[in-house]
C-alpha cells in the first residue's frame, strides 16, 4: 500500500482542493478505513464559505462508508476487509459527556492540546471528522475509538443505501425524536432538503398521522410525499402559517421541525405550534435568532425548543442500518449524482449551487 493518498482539504473560504496527504498511522484504539463512498453535506458548504471555521489543510467530510484496511492492536470484534460505516459523530464513550447522556458534546477538543478528551464537555466536540480531525473526503480515514464507533454493514445493502446513515438519517431521525411525536400527531416540517426528508421519514415511523412538509421547491415536495408527507405546502404560493392553522382548525401543530437554519423558517416553525407544542431545531444557524413575542406567547405558552447534533456510535448506526435493511425506508433515492473523488471540486460547485435537482452526491475514490 502506498504511503500517500488523495484528500479534499479546506484551503481558505471559497476554496477546497484535492491534494496528496500521508495515510494516517493507526493507533491501538483506531481503525483505518478505505473509503468506498462518501458524500458532501450542507455543513461542508458552511465550511467552504467560511461560515464555520476549521483549520486550513484539514480534510473535509464526515460520512464514511468503506472497508476496514487496518485495525489497531486493542480493537476487538471487527476484522480487516469488513464493510463498515461510522457515524459522522464519533465520540469517546468513556467521556463525561457520554456518561451524562450527551456523547455528541464530548471533550475531543482537548486532544490536540495533549489532554484527555474524556474529561471535557463542549458543544459539537463529538463531531471530529472534518471538524477536529481529518475527515472522509479522501481515499482513507482514521476512525478513533473504533470499537465504539464502527458498525458492520448488513449483507446485501449497497453503499448508496447506507450512505445516509452516518449523518443525515441520524440527524433527521433525531429531529423527529426530539419533536416528541406521539401516535396521531400533526407535524409540520420546514425545508425538504436531505435532512428534512429524513425527518419526514422519521415522523412517519414514529406514528404521526398528519405530516405537512414545507419547501419552495416542488420537486423536493414531491419526494417528501414518498418519504411520508400527507400534505405539502410551497411557501412561495401560500401563507404557510395560515394554511397550517386552517388544516388544524385553529389548534396548531403538535410539533414542528426546522431543518434549514434561517430566521424565517425558525419563526414560522414557532408560529404554527399549538400551546404546549415542541419545536425541534435541526438547522445550522449563521446569525443570531430572534424569538417573536406573540409566537412565544411572552414565554407563557409551555412551548419546548429542542436542538440537536446528530447522534453517533455503533448502536445508533446499528439501529439505522436495521431500518434500512428491513425496508421500512429507502433513502438511496436521495443519492441523485455520483462523482469520482478526483472531481470533487466540481461536485462541490454543483452541490453548493443546488443545480440539476441535486440532493446528495455519492463521492467514490
Amino acid at each position: 500500500m502506498s504511503s500517500m493518498m488523495k484528500a479534499a482539504v479546506f484551503v481558505e473560504p471559497g476554496r477546497i482542493e484535492l491534494v496528496d496527504k500521508r495515510i494516517p498511522e493507526v493507533g491501538p484504539n483506531d481503525a483505518l478505513i478505505r473509503i468506498t463512498t462518501t458524500t458532501i453535506c450542507g455543513t461542508d458548504i458552511h465550511i467552504l464559505k467560511g461560515e464555520y471555521p476549521v483549520a486550513k489543510g484539514l480534510t473535509i467530510g464526515h460520512e464514511p462508508v468503506g472497508v476496514i484496511e487496518k485495525l489497531g492492536s486493542a480493537v476487538q470484534g471487527y476484522k480487516e476487509g469488513q464493510r463498515v460505516i461510522a457515524g459522522a459523530i464519533c465520540p469517546n464513550f468513556n467521556s463525561y459527556a457520554a456518561q451524562d447522556g450527551a456523547p455528541s458534546q464530548d471533550g475531543s477538543y482537548l486532544i490536540p492540546s495533549g489532554l484527555c478528551g474524556c474529561h471535557g464537555l463542549k458543544a459539537t466536540a463529538g463531531w471530529r471528522f472534518g471538524n477536529l480531525i481529518d475527515g472522509t473526503q479522501a481515499e482513507y480515514v482514521l476512525v478513533p475509538d473504533a470499537e465504539g464507533n464502527l458498525a458492520p454493514i448488513p449483507d446485501g445493502l449497497t453503499d448508496e443505501q447506507v450512505l445516509m446513515c452516518p449523518d443525515i438519517m441520524s440527524t433527521g431521525f433525531k429531529g423527529a425524536e426530539n419533536a416528541n411525536i406521539r401516535i396521531g400527531d400533526t407535524v409540520v416540517i420546514f425545508a425538504q432538503g436531505p435532512i428534512g426528508l429524513c425527518a419526514t421519514a422519521g415522523a412517519r415511523l414514529l406514528g404521526a398521522s398528519t405530516i405537512i412538509t414545507v419547501d419552495g421547491n416542488n420537486h423536493r415536495l414531491g419526494i417528501s410525499k414518498k418519504m411520508g408527507a400527507d400534505l405539502t405546502l410551497n411557501f412561495k404560493n401560500c401563507d404557510v402559517v395560515a394554511e397550517v392553522m386552517k388544516i388544524t382548525n385553529g389548534r396548531g401543530a403538535d410539533s414542528a421541525i426546522e431543518a434549514l437554519g434561517t430566521q424565517a423558517t425558525f419563526e414560522s416553525a414557532l408560529r404554527v405550534l399549538k400551546p404546549g407544542g415542541t419545536l425541534s431545531s435541526l438547522g445550522v444557524y449563521s446569525s443570531d435568532l430572534k424569538i417573536p413575542l406573540s409566537a412565544f406567547a411572552a414565554g407563557l405558552g409551555d412551548h419546548r425548543i429542542n436542538t440537536a447534533l446528530c447522534p453517533g456510535g455503533k448502536e445508533r448506526m446499528r439501529r439505522l442500518l436495521n431500518v434500512v435493511a428491513s425496508g421500512r425506508v429507502d433513502l438511496g433515492v436521495l443519492v441523485t449524482h455520483s462523482y469520482k473523488l478526483e472531481d470533487i471540486v466540481a461536485a462541490y460547485d454543483l452541490f453548493a449551487h443546488q443545480r440539476d435537482g441535486v440532493l446528495k452526491i455519492a463521492i467514490k475514490p
